[in-house]
């Protein structure tokens, strides 16, 4: 959890707040790939790649 306050302070006081939404969309797309990963699940994962 360090890493994430980290980056959240980073963002504040950079004025980066625009980087939000990017990371936490590559955060649920990297998370769904690794929890489907062998299931019935991953060929309609990997038809939206």
């Amino acid at each position: 959890m360090d890493f994430a306050s980290e980056l959240l302070l980073f963002m504040k006081t950079r004025r980066k707040l625009w980087l939000l939404p990017v990371f936490t969309l590559l955060f649920v797309f990297g998370a769904l790939v690794v929890l489907t990963q062998g299931t019935v699940i991953a060929p309609f994962i990997y038809s939206i790649f």
